[in-house]
């Protein structure tokens, strides 16, 4: 049986300090993008959590709900009514628990192109400039759901593991292993070199049709996203070895990033 968890009373107890001020971001003052404790909100999430690799540091929670999870043995859990749980972290919770991690360093691009079958991703999204936490969490959801087995990230793209793309990707985004391209486009071609076919989505008149690409022909696929607005940049365009749209009705130029992103997860499934 797990330990019941200790009652927290004063917001400002050092123990539950990784939840501290949520509300203003997960990074405290003077530490880098990219760096912190990974938070997790919400039963379910924190379900995918304890099943992730990622190490749990603390969880907290309302009376009731931390109880109700399975923990290991020897993780710190926490309960707080809902008034000093909301002190501690600068906002009303409604999914009455949290979790924090320690990170994991994103993998290494090689490794995770070359690993052997089964854990070598056949299907990759490659994010190029995504700085929206909320896309990000989309995508990574319908990754998950959608057979895609990794992501690949420009050096501009937002922190995967950031609090808001944590919860919007209901925690799914844990199971993902994420690459940085740090020579962008440049490194598209180790995907090549690896056996992946890129496939570059843009609303572009002269690009494929997105049905068109066989998903059966190409052992590995790796789907090319860009920030919602501008698209891909004509450079990562250009390295792209397809260009293909989706086909959409008259009047309507396209699809958000998330949204393209999950019609093009089960189109090229």
């Amino acid at each position: 049986m797990p330990a019941q968890p200790e009652v927290i009373t004063d917001p400002t107890d050092e123990r539950v300090a990784d939840f501290r001020d949520l509300a203003a971001g997960d990074r405290r003052p003077g530490t880098r993008r990219g760096t912190g404790p990974v938070i997790v909100e919400g039963v379910p999430a924190v379900g995918r959590l304890l099943a992730s690799p990622y190490r749990v540091r603390t969880v907290l929670g309302v009376p009731g709900r931390v109880a109700a999870l399975d923990l290991p043995a020897g993780v710190p859990a926490y309960e707080a009514d809902k008034w000093v749980l909301s002190e501690v972290i600068g906002f009303r919770l409604t999914r009455g628990v949290l979790a924090s991690a320690d990170r994991r360093p994103p993998a290494d691009l090689d490794a995770l192109l070359s690993g052997p079958h089964p854990t070598a991703p056949r299907r990759l999204a490659v994010l190029e400039g995504l700085n929206d936490h909320e896309n990000l969490g989309s995508i990574a959801r319908s990754a998950v759901a959608l057979g895609v087995d990794g992501l690949l990230l420009d050096p501009t793209c937002a922190d995967p593991l950031y609090r808001r793309a944590v919860r919007v990707s209901m925690g799914h985004v844990l199971a993902l292993p994420f690459a940085v391209l740090a020579d962008w486009p440049g490194d598209l071609a180790r995907l090549h070199g690896a056996g992946y076919a890129t496939v570059a989505l843009t609303p572009a008149a002269d690009a494929v049709d997105l049905a068109d690409v066989d998903p059966r022909v190409h052992r590995r696929t790796a789907v090319l996203l860009g920030a919602e607005g501008p698209g891909l940049t004509p450079a990562a365009q250009q390295v792209a070895q397809v260009r293909a749209r989706i086909p959409m009705r008259s009047g309507v130029d396209s699809l958000g990033v998330a949204a393209a992103a999950a019609v093009a997860f089960a189109t090229l499934r």
